[in-house]
């Protein structure tokens, strides 16, 4: 129905009730005189009245559908005038008010006005809610998001979750309704409630809740098959992105066990607003987020370094579309093992920060391929680091890796030797060189969520090394965020460490991956398939010589600078294109894993290889 039908029925509607009511009222108390002058103009004088407070009160514009307290507060104070204006109308024509007749005719606006357009949320809530298939949802929390959902879902016809219960920690909650939905007890009581209400969904409806509080939910939403989501981040619903009602799935991400670091947002704005900012791997996961995150503190340049043209074409053109006019974005095809491209293209833009993320980092394939690892890890990084020192770049931050700590591996050790070069450079130079260590980052190229996604997809098995193998894990905007904030805390030698809380067991991420799927671990299966070649039980951050205990910003950690002297190398450096691969492995493990004084220290200092 249009506006103007609409308003031609209501208007209409109102009208009748209003100038019959006053009769009905009179013939209830037993007057036998209706049809007076008296009455005729007291009648006409509601009319009046209830049109002028009608409008002001805009009832003839809501949607009574959606009809709720306060618009039956408006209905109140508009019928309550309309009567309060007719007994001044009676008293200054005919110097009598019937206040017996217009109390009665006060109860009756408000019994048929208000019942008219209640009427209609009545009819939609009884029966045009239970059309169609909707499904029967448990609400995770009984606060004041919690009770938006249900209202939401209440209201919209199009919704397909209907709520038919709610389960809250708070025990002054049990056994009460809420928009006539019940609190049937704690979070414990989710798997029992599942069962007798039989009910295929689960929101979770508390903005505040901690990560190590949504797993443990997660943990009991798990058991049953019900599909578990959770309501959209509270900012998003302030800024208007989403909507109440819009809900997400639970991501892996979600059940890390900690909160996600902060940032020092003015240290941070001071190093890179309006400078030029170099990032290297540009296209890569972690190195197009880092392009992402640096855009919001407006630099005045982002050079977009990277060897394949595809993902940097992506990213110039993501950022290009969000930052246009705002921030120059140049794209630049180029490989860091290039020595004369990186010096030619650092000399052209003279950034003020590099990012340095293009690197090699599959364990396996680098086992395979060490001279690539060495090629691209520790020479791609030494010449783009000697390219900003010698054009006077202010800070230069290498990322790096957990498996740079005691590593036992071909890319772990290339990590590590990269972080003694830059190491080394920070001794001589005016340039701010610093290393930043993580663990495995969720979803990105390589990493096991995405693998295990496409096993799942396939219909299983999950393939996992080890039951007891552990792994740091982190997300990539979290680790996109703490390599920019290393930059800004930066002084020159330190390796920056977050605190990634409890290593996670890979057996667990795959059972949850299962689980968030919408399958059951034995639906799916999980296959272990033995340690890859390389490959550690668990990882380390920091080694028993680079812990210092004080934290410098809160969950960011600074290793000591534990250095190797030059000429080890340097040697390397110069004589690995005559070494074997097993050569190769031998050394780099050797001068990577090196506490100095012992034995290993002694052999690499001297001609071994």
């Amino acid at each position: 129905m249009t506006y103007q039908k609409r308003l031609y029925c209501l208007v209409g509607l109102d009208s009748f009730i209003v100038l019959t009511a006053i009769f009905i009222s009179q013939y209830i108390l037993n007057t036998k005189q209706l049809f007076t002058q008296f009455m005729i103009v007291t009648s006409i004088s509601l009319l009046i009245g209830h049109h002028i407070f009608a409008f002001i009160y805009k009832l003839y514009r809501k949607v009574w559908q959606y009809a709720s307290v306060r618009e039956l507060f408006s209905l109140f104070q508009a019928i309550t005038l309309t009567i309060i204006f007719a007994g001044f109308v009676q008293f200054v024509l005919f110097h009598d008010v019937y206040f017996r007749a217009l109390v009665i005719t006060w109860m009756l606006h408000l019994l048929l006005i208000g019942g008219a357009r209640f009427s209609w949320r009545l009819y939609r809530d009884t029966f045009v809610k239970k059309m169609g298939d909707k499904k029967r949802t448990l609400i995770v929390g009984a606060g004041s998001a919690g009770t938006m959902v249900v209202r939401q879902l209440l209201k919209s016809h199009d919704a397909e979750l209907l709520p038919v219960a709610f389960v809250d920690d708070d025990v002054r909650k049990h056994h009460l309704e809420i928009l006539g939905v019940p609190v049937l007890g704690g979070i414990e009581c989710i798997e029992k409630i599942v069962e007798e209400k039989e009910i295929s969904n689960i929101v979770i409806a508390i903005p505040s809740l901690s990560k190590k509080e949504l797993n443990k939910i997660f943990l009991e939403c798990s058991k049953t098959r019900a599909r578990t989501q959770i309501l959209p981040m509270i900012e998003d619903l302030m800024l208007g992105k989403v909507s109440v009602n819009q809900f997400r799935d639970v991501e892996v991400e979600d059940l890390l066990g900690r909160e996600p670091v902060q940032l020092d947002t003015e240290s941070i704005a001071g190093t890179l607003s309006g400078k030029t900012v170099l990032v290297t791997g540009a296209g890569g996961s972690i190195g197009s987020e880092i392009c992402r995150q640096v855009c919001k503190f407006s630099p005045k340049q982002l050079i977009l370094v990277g060897h394949g043209e595809n993902s940097i074409y992506s990213i110039d053109m993501e950022l290009r579309e969000l930052y246009k006019d705002k921030i120059e974005i140049i794209p630049v095809i180029g490989d860091i093992q290039d020595r004369k491209r990186m010096f030619a293209v650092i000399e052209k833009y003279r950034p003020d920060v590099v990012y340095h993320a293009a690197a090699h980092k599959h364990v396996p394939l680098m086992e395979y391929n060490p001279v690539e690892a060495v090629k691209n890890n520790i020479f791609g990084t030494k010449n783009v680091a000697e390219a900003s020192d010698m054009f006077g770049v202010d800070t230069f931050v290498l990322i790096s890796s957990d498996k740079a700590v005691n590593p036992t591996n071909v890319m772990g050790a290339t990590k590590r030797f990269a972080e003694l070069i830059i190491q080394q450079m920070a001794k001589e130079s005016k340039t701010k060189f610093v290393a930043v260590r993580f663990g495995n980052v969720l979803g990105s190229r390589g990493s096991v969520i995405p693998l295990f996604k496409k096993q799942i997809q396939a219909g299983g098995p999950v393939t996992v090394t080890h039951p007891n193998i552990t792994r740091y894990f982190m997300t990539i905007p979290e680790a996109s965020r703490l390599v920019i904030q290393a930059g800004a805390l930066a002084r020159g030698g330190e390796i920056f460490v977050l605190d990634m809380g409890e290593p996670v067991k890979i057996v667990d991420l795959a059972k949850n991956l299962i689980k968030l799927s919408g399958y059951s671990v034995d639906e799916i299966g999980i296959a272990f398939t033995g340690l890859r070649p390389g490959e550690k039980m668990y990882e380390e951050l920091l080694n028993e010589n680079e812990i210092h205990q004080e934290q410098i910003f809160p969950k960011i950690y600074i290793g000591k600078a534990l250095l190797i002297e030059r000429k080890v190398l340097d040697y390397f450096m110069e004589h690995y294109e005559q070494m074997t691969e097993e050569d190769i492995r031998e050394y780099l493990l050797r001068v990577a894993n090196n506490k100095e004084g012992d034995e290993a220290y002694l052999m690499a200092s001297s001609t071994v290889v």
